[in-house]
Protein backbone atom coordinates (compact mmCIF):
# COMPACT_ATOMS: atom_id res chain seq x y z
CA UNK A 1 0.00 0.00 0.00
CA UNK A 2 1.22 3.52 -0.46
CA UNK A 3 3.11 5.46 1.81
CA UNK A 4 3.59 8.90 2.15
CA UNK A 5 6.76 10.48 4.22
CA UNK A 6 6.64 13.71 5.91
CA UNK A 7 9.65 15.65 6.05
CA UNK A 8 8.42 18.66 8.20
CA UNK A 9 5.17 18.35 11.02
CA UNK A 10 2.02 18.50 8.87
CA UNK A 11 -1.30 19.25 10.63
CA UNK A 12 -2.92 16.11 11.63
CA UNK A 13 -5.68 17.49 9.46
CA UNK A 14 -3.54 15.34 6.57
CA UNK A 15 -3.90 12.40 8.19
CA UNK A 16 -8.13 12.04 7.42
CA UNK A 17 -7.24 12.23 4.26
CA UNK A 18 -5.74 9.30 3.39
CA UNK A 19 -7.41 6.32 2.90
CA UNK A 20 -7.15 2.96 5.06
CA UNK A 21 -4.08 1.11 4.07
CA UNK A 22 -2.11 4.60 2.94
CA UNK A 23 1.13 5.04 5.73
CA UNK A 24 1.77 8.73 6.38
CA UNK A 25 4.98 8.93 8.39
CA UNK A 26 8.55 10.63 8.58
CA UNK A 27 9.73 6.57 8.95
CA UNK A 28 9.03 5.88 5.38
CA UNK A 29 11.88 4.40 3.61
CA UNK A 30 11.00 4.05 -0.10
CA UNK A 31 7.79 6.56 -0.31
CA UNK A 32 5.33 7.18 -3.21
CA UNK A 33 4.74 10.77 -2.27
CA UNK A 34 6.24 13.06 0.09
CA UNK A 35 4.78 15.79 1.79
CA UNK A 36 6.68 18.56 3.25
CA UNK A 37 6.48 22.62 4.30
CA UNK A 38 9.45 24.23 4.43
CA UNK A 39 12.29 21.60 4.39
CA UNK A 40 15.35 21.68 1.69
CA UNK A 41 15.24 18.85 -0.56
CA UNK A 42 17.72 20.25 -2.79
CA UNK A 43 20.30 17.22 -1.47
CA UNK A 44 17.64 14.65 -0.56
CA UNK A 45 17.86 11.21 -2.31
CA UNK A 46 14.82 11.09 -5.09
CA UNK A 47 13.64 7.33 -4.98
CA UNK A 48 12.64 4.96 -7.86
CA UNK A 49 9.27 4.50 -6.79
CA UNK A 50 8.81 8.23 -5.95
CA UNK A 51 5.55 9.39 -7.28
CA UNK A 52 4.98 12.81 -6.04
CA UNK A 53 5.99 16.06 -3.88
CA UNK A 54 3.11 17.94 -2.35
CA UNK A 55 4.30 21.23 -0.78
CA UNK A 56 2.06 22.38 2.01
CA UNK A 57 2.19 25.71 0.55
CA UNK A 58 2.60 27.91 -2.14
CA UNK A 59 6.56 28.47 -2.68
CA UNK A 60 8.57 25.89 -3.94
CA UNK A 61 11.99 26.41 -4.29
CA UNK A 62 12.91 24.25 -1.91
CA UNK A 63 12.60 21.35 -3.90
CA UNK A 64 15.02 20.30 -6.83
CA UNK A 65 12.14 20.82 -9.43
CA UNK A 66 14.03 20.17 -12.82
CA UNK A 67 15.16 16.89 -11.09
CA UNK A 68 11.88 15.63 -9.68
CA UNK A 69 10.84 16.68 -13.63
CA UNK A 70 13.38 14.63 -15.34
CA UNK A 71 12.37 11.03 -13.55
CA UNK A 72 8.91 11.87 -13.78
CA UNK A 73 7.77 13.13 -10.15
CA UNK A 74 4.89 15.43 -10.03
CA UNK A 75 5.90 18.43 -7.73
CA UNK A 76 2.40 19.92 -6.47
CA UNK A 77 2.11 22.86 -4.35
CA UNK A 78 -1.45 24.04 -2.57
CA UNK A 79 -2.27 28.03 -4.43
CA UNK A 80 -4.85 29.69 -2.07
CA UNK A 81 -5.15 27.63 0.57
CA UNK A 82 -2.90 29.90 3.05
CA UNK A 83 -4.26 33.27 1.07
CA UNK A 84 -6.61 35.12 3.77
CA UNK A 85 -3.70 34.22 6.15
CA UNK A 86 -1.15 36.07 4.05
CA UNK A 87 -3.87 38.82 3.35
CA UNK A 88 -4.63 39.28 6.56
CA UNK A 89 -0.78 39.89 7.51
CA UNK A 90 -0.44 42.34 4.40
CA UNK A 91 -2.94 44.77 5.72
CA UNK A 92 -1.61 44.87 9.17
CA UNK A 93 1.76 45.95 7.41
CA UNK A 94 -0.24 48.32 5.32
CA UNK A 95 -1.43 49.84 9.02
CA UNK A 96 2.12 49.49 10.21
CA UNK A 97 3.32 51.05 7.10
CA UNK A 98 1.07 54.00 6.97
CA UNK A 99 1.43 54.58 11.06
CA UNK A 100 4.98 54.68 13.33
CA UNK A 101 3.36 51.91 15.27
CA UNK A 102 6.29 49.36 16.02
CA UNK A 103 8.75 52.43 16.79
CA UNK A 104 6.12 54.02 19.28
CA UNK A 105 5.33 51.03 20.93
CA UNK A 106 9.34 50.38 21.03
CA UNK A 107 8.89 54.11 22.39
CA UNK A 108 6.33 52.82 25.32
CA UNK A 109 8.49 50.12 26.33
CA UNK A 110 11.23 52.49 27.71
CA UNK A 111 8.81 54.63 29.69
CA UNK A 112 8.41 51.43 32.18
CA UNK A 113 9.20 52.89 35.51
CA UNK A 114 8.70 56.49 34.59
CA UNK A 115 7.01 58.98 37.29
CA UNK A 116 3.88 60.21 35.27
CA UNK A 117 3.59 57.85 32.21
CA UNK A 118 0.47 59.74 31.24
CA UNK A 119 2.39 63.38 30.79
CA UNK A 120 5.39 61.86 29.22
CA UNK A 121 3.00 60.00 26.64
CA UNK A 122 1.49 63.01 25.51
CA UNK A 123 4.60 64.94 25.47
CA UNK A 124 6.22 62.26 23.27
CA UNK A 125 3.58 61.26 21.08
CA UNK A 126 4.62 64.04 18.26
CA UNK A 127 7.62 61.70 17.19
CA UNK A 128 5.22 58.85 16.26
CA UNK A 129 3.11 61.10 13.94
CA UNK A 130 2.04 59.09 10.81
CA UNK A 131 -0.82 59.04 7.91
CA UNK A 132 -3.88 57.22 6.94
CA UNK A 133 -3.76 54.69 4.11
CA UNK A 134 -7.54 55.87 3.28
CA UNK A 135 -7.34 57.69 -0.47
CA UNK A 136 -3.92 56.32 -1.22
CA UNK A 137 -2.97 54.54 -3.99
CA UNK A 138 -1.61 50.94 -3.25
CA UNK A 139 -0.66 48.99 -6.21
CA UNK A 140 -0.36 44.96 -6.20
CA UNK A 141 1.62 43.54 -8.36
CA UNK A 142 0.50 39.89 -8.99
CA UNK A 143 -2.74 38.78 -8.94
CA UNK A 144 -2.73 35.63 -7.96
CA UNK A 145 -5.14 34.58 -4.87
CA UNK A 146 -3.62 36.30 -2.31
CA UNK A 147 -3.19 39.81 -4.61
CA UNK A 148 -6.76 39.35 -5.53
CA UNK A 149 -7.95 39.35 -1.83
CA UNK A 150 -5.37 42.10 -0.85
CA UNK A 151 -6.41 44.09 -3.29
CA UNK A 152 -10.34 43.93 -2.66
CA UNK A 153 -10.14 44.21 0.82
CA UNK A 154 -7.78 47.54 0.21
CA UNK A 155 -10.29 48.60 -2.16
CA UNK A 156 -12.88 48.32 1.19
CA UNK A 157 -10.70 50.33 3.46
CA UNK A 158 -10.96 53.01 0.98
CA UNK A 159 -7.53 52.96 -0.73
CA UNK A 160 -7.02 53.41 -4.37
CA UNK A 161 -5.74 50.31 -5.95
CA UNK A 162 -3.98 49.59 -9.17
CA UNK A 163 -3.09 45.76 -9.75
CA UNK A 164 -0.55 44.55 -12.19
CA UNK A 165 -0.14 40.63 -13.56
CA UNK A 166 0.56 40.00 -17.06
CA UNK A 167 -0.85 35.98 -16.22
CA UNK A 168 -3.88 37.28 -14.78
CA UNK A 169 -6.19 33.77 -14.86
CA UNK A 170 -10.00 33.80 -15.59
CA UNK A 171 -10.42 32.97 -12.14
CA UNK A 172 -8.63 35.86 -11.27
CA UNK A 173 -10.18 38.18 -13.20
CA UNK A 174 -14.02 36.90 -12.09
CA UNK A 175 -12.71 37.28 -8.26
CA UNK A 176 -11.20 40.74 -8.64
CA UNK A 177 -13.18 43.42 -7.64
CA UNK A 178 -14.58 46.03 -10.69
CA UNK A 179 -13.00 49.01 -8.82
CA UNK A 180 -9.39 47.87 -9.05
CA UNK A 181 -7.88 49.00 -12.09
CA UNK A 182 -4.80 47.70 -13.58
CA UNK A 183 -1.88 48.59 -15.38
CA UNK A 184 1.70 48.01 -16.91
CA UNK A 185 4.44 47.68 -14.26
CA UNK A 186 5.75 50.97 -14.44
CA UNK A 187 3.12 53.01 -14.10
CA UNK A 188 2.06 51.41 -11.26
CA UNK A 189 5.88 51.98 -9.91
CA UNK A 190 5.65 55.45 -10.59
CA UNK A 191 1.74 56.10 -9.10
CA UNK A 192 2.03 53.79 -5.73
CA UNK A 193 2.52 55.26 -2.42
CA UNK A 194 2.35 51.98 -1.09
CA UNK A 195 3.51 48.61 -3.36
CA UNK A 196 2.94 44.63 -2.27
CA UNK A 197 4.83 42.37 -3.98
CA UNK A 198 3.06 38.78 -4.56
CA UNK A 199 5.01 37.06 -7.33
CA UNK A 200 7.34 34.01 -7.20
CA UNK A 201 10.63 33.66 -7.32
CA UNK A 202 11.75 33.34 -10.72
CA UNK A 203 15.39 34.11 -12.89
CA UNK A 204 12.86 37.26 -14.31
CA UNK A 205 11.52 38.16 -11.02
CA UNK A 206 15.07 37.93 -8.76
CA UNK A 207 15.68 41.39 -7.68
CA UNK A 208 12.77 43.00 -9.60
CA UNK A 209 12.97 45.84 -7.05
CA UNK A 210 16.73 47.26 -7.30
CA UNK A 211 17.78 50.86 -7.59
CA UNK A 212 16.20 51.43 -11.14
CA UNK A 213 12.52 50.30 -9.59
CA UNK A 214 13.55 52.60 -6.08
CA UNK A 215 14.32 55.27 -8.86
CA UNK A 216 11.27 55.18 -10.36
CA UNK A 217 8.74 55.41 -7.16
CA UNK A 218 7.41 57.95 -5.34
CA UNK A 219 9.50 60.11 -2.38
CA UNK A 220 8.09 58.22 0.38
CA UNK A 221 6.31 55.21 -0.67
CA UNK A 222 5.88 52.39 1.19
CA UNK A 223 7.08 48.61 0.11
CA UNK A 224 5.48 45.51 1.35
CA UNK A 225 7.25 42.14 0.33
CA UNK A 226 5.68 38.80 1.72
CA UNK A 227 6.29 36.82 -1.49
CA UNK A 228 10.61 36.08 -1.23
CA UNK A 229 13.48 38.24 0.14
CA UNK A 230 15.02 37.75 -3.27
CA UNK A 231 12.91 39.83 -4.92
CA UNK A 232 14.47 42.91 -3.40
CA UNK A 233 18.20 43.36 -3.86
CA UNK A 234 19.12 44.31 -0.14
CA UNK A 235 21.89 46.97 -1.26
CA UNK A 236 19.51 48.87 -3.12
CA UNK A 237 16.50 48.90 -0.24
CA UNK A 238 18.45 49.90 2.47
CA UNK A 239 19.98 52.82 -0.28
CA UNK A 240 16.66 53.70 -0.55
CA UNK A 241 15.04 53.54 3.26
CA UNK A 242 18.27 55.26 4.15
CA UNK A 243 17.71 58.54 1.47
CA UNK A 244 14.64 58.42 2.40
CA UNK A 245 13.50 57.40 -0.67
CA UNK A 246 11.27 54.94 0.98
CA UNK A 247 9.83 55.48 3.62
CA UNK A 248 8.99 51.91 4.66
CA UNK A 249 10.39 48.29 4.04
CA UNK A 250 8.15 45.75 5.45
CA UNK A 251 9.17 42.49 4.42
CA UNK A 252 8.24 38.61 5.81
CA UNK A 253 11.82 37.57 5.07
CA UNK A 254 14.65 38.96 7.08
CA UNK A 255 18.00 39.03 7.04
CA UNK A 256 21.17 40.10 9.29
CA UNK A 257 21.76 43.22 6.80
CA UNK A 258 17.57 44.59 7.49
CA UNK A 259 17.30 43.41 11.33
CA UNK A 260 17.41 46.55 13.41
CA UNK A 261 17.78 48.88 10.48
CA UNK A 262 15.35 52.05 10.90
CA UNK A 263 12.33 52.00 9.35
CA UNK A 264 12.51 48.46 8.42
CA UNK A 265 10.04 45.95 9.44
CA UNK A 266 11.07 42.53 9.60
CA UNK A 267 8.43 39.83 10.26
CA UNK A 268 9.85 36.44 11.25
CA UNK A 269 7.59 34.71 8.40
CA UNK A 270 4.26 34.61 9.45
CA UNK A 271 2.68 34.97 6.14
CA UNK A 272 1.19 31.47 6.40
CA UNK A 273 1.55 31.17 10.42
CA UNK A 274 -2.03 30.61 11.64
CA UNK A 275 -3.76 26.48 12.34
CA UNK A 276 -6.23 27.74 9.65
CA UNK A 277 -3.68 28.25 6.93
CA UNK A 278 -1.44 25.18 8.01
CA UNK A 279 -4.77 22.78 8.03
CA UNK A 280 -5.66 23.99 4.50
CA UNK A 281 -2.72 23.18 3.25
CA UNK A 282 -2.72 19.90 4.45
CA UNK A 283 -5.67 19.11 3.54
CA UNK A 284 -4.98 19.81 0.03
CA UNK A 285 -1.59 18.59 -0.02
CA UNK A 286 -3.02 15.32 0.81
CA UNK A 287 -5.74 15.25 -1.56
CA UNK A 288 -3.30 16.11 -4.63
CA UNK A 289 -1.54 13.13 -3.39
CA UNK A 290 -4.08 10.71 -3.64
CA UNK A 291 -5.99 11.35 -6.88
CA UNK A 292 -2.62 11.41 -8.45
CA UNK A 293 -1.37 8.03 -7.32
CA UNK A 294 -5.05 6.32 -7.43
CA UNK A 295 -5.75 7.96 -10.67
CA UNK A 296 -3.38 9.92 -12.11
CA UNK A 297 -5.04 13.14 -11.42
CA UNK A 298 -2.98 16.39 -11.53
CA UNK A 299 -4.34 19.54 -9.71
CA UNK A 300 -2.00 22.70 -8.71
CA UNK A 301 1.73 21.13 -10.39
CA UNK A 302 4.09 23.30 -11.00
CA UNK A 303 6.28 21.28 -13.29
CA UNK A 304 3.32 19.12 -15.27
CA UNK A 305 -0.04 20.40 -16.48
CA UNK A 306 -2.96 19.82 -14.79
CA UNK A 307 -4.76 17.10 -16.11
CA UNK A 308 -8.16 15.69 -14.13
CA UNK A 309 -10.56 13.28 -15.48
CA UNK A 310 -12.93 11.21 -14.04
CA UNK A 311 -12.62 7.88 -13.52
CA UNK A 312 -15.45 5.92 -15.77
CA UNK A 313 -13.41 3.10 -17.76
CA UNK A 314 -11.71 -0.29 -16.68
CA UNK A 315 -8.72 0.82 -17.49
CA UNK A 316 -6.83 4.14 -17.66
CA UNK A 317 -2.81 4.88 -18.84
CA UNK A 318 -1.43 7.96 -17.82
CA UNK A 319 1.85 8.99 -19.64
CA UNK A 320 4.40 11.73 -19.14
CA UNK A 321 6.74 13.01 -22.29
CA UNK A 322 8.72 15.14 -23.60
CA UNK A 323 6.70 17.93 -25.47
CA UNK A 324 7.77 16.98 -28.66
CA UNK A 325 5.49 16.05 -32.43
CA UNK A 326 4.65 12.17 -32.25
CA UNK A 327 3.89 11.05 -29.06
CA UNK A 328 0.22 11.15 -29.35
CA UNK A 329 -0.20 9.00 -32.07
CA UNK A 330 2.54 6.58 -30.87
CA UNK A 331 0.75 6.43 -28.18
CA UNK A 332 -2.91 5.61 -29.78
CA UNK A 333 -1.36 3.36 -32.53
CA UNK A 334 0.30 1.11 -30.11
CA UNK A 335 -3.27 0.77 -27.92
CA UNK A 336 -5.07 0.50 -31.28
CA UNK A 337 -2.95 -2.16 -32.69
CA UNK A 338 -3.57 -4.11 -30.14
CA UNK A 339 -7.48 -3.86 -30.37
CA UNK A 340 -8.19 -1.91 -27.45
CA UNK A 341 -10.91 1.03 -27.68
CA UNK A 342 -10.20 4.25 -26.36
CA UNK A 343 -13.30 6.41 -24.60
CA UNK A 344 -11.34 9.34 -23.79
CA UNK A 345 -7.60 10.94 -23.96
CA UNK A 346 -6.31 14.46 -22.60
CA UNK A 347 -3.14 15.54 -23.60
CA UNK A 348 -1.72 18.81 -22.13
CA UNK A 349 1.77 20.12 -22.07
CA UNK A 350 3.37 22.88 -20.25
CA UNK A 351 6.39 24.13 -21.84
CA UNK A 352 8.79 21.31 -22.67
CA UNK A 353 6.70 18.43 -20.71
CA UNK A 354 3.62 16.72 -21.28
CA UNK A 355 1.12 14.43 -19.76
CA UNK A 356 -1.59 12.42 -21.19
CA UNK A 357 -4.57 10.38 -19.99
CA UNK A 358 -6.16 7.56 -21.79
CA UNK A 359 -9.05 5.80 -20.21
CA UNK A 360 -9.44 2.27 -21.99
CA UNK A 361 -12.98 0.14 -22.37
CA UNK A 362 -11.14 -2.85 -21.73
CA UNK A 363 -7.81 -3.54 -19.63
CA UNK A 364 -4.22 -3.32 -20.73
CA UNK A 365 -1.66 -6.25 -21.74
CA UNK A 366 2.01 -5.61 -20.21
CA UNK A 367 3.05 -5.61 -23.55
CA UNK A 368 1.09 -2.51 -24.60
CA UNK A 369 2.42 -0.95 -21.46
CA UNK A 370 6.39 -1.97 -22.11
CA UNK A 371 6.02 -0.84 -25.99
CA UNK A 372 4.76 2.60 -24.76
CA UNK A 373 7.39 3.05 -21.94
CA UNK A 374 10.05 2.43 -24.61
CA UNK A 375 9.24 5.19 -26.98
CA UNK A 376 12.18 8.02 -26.98
CA UNK A 377 10.51 10.55 -25.54
CA UNK A 378 8.40 8.64 -22.78
CA UNK A 379 9.49 9.69 -18.89
CA UNK A 380 6.79 7.37 -17.25
CA UNK A 381 3.66 5.79 -17.54
CA UNK A 382 1.63 4.00 -14.76
CA UNK A 383 -1.50 1.76 -15.13
CA UNK A 384 -4.77 2.19 -13.37
CA UNK A 385 -6.72 -0.50 -13.04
Amino acid sequence: MPQILKLNEISPVADKQFPAGYTFSKDAKNPDGIMLRSFNMHEYPLNDELLAVARAGAGTNNIPIPACTEKGIVVFNTPGANANAVKELVICELFLGGRKITDAIDWVKTLKGTEGVGKAVEKGKSKFVGHEISGKTLGVIGLGAIGVMVANTAVDLGMNVVGHDPYLSVAGALHLDNRVKTADLETLVKTSDFITVHVPLTPDTEKMFNADTFAKMKDGAVLINNSRGELVDTAAVLAAVESGKLERYITDFPSDELIGVPNVICVPHLGASTPEAEDNCAEMAAKELVDYIENGNITHSVNFPDVCAPRTTPARIAVMHNNVEGVISKVTSVISENGINIANIIDKSKKDKAYMIVDLDADVPEKVVKAIESFDSVIRVRVFR
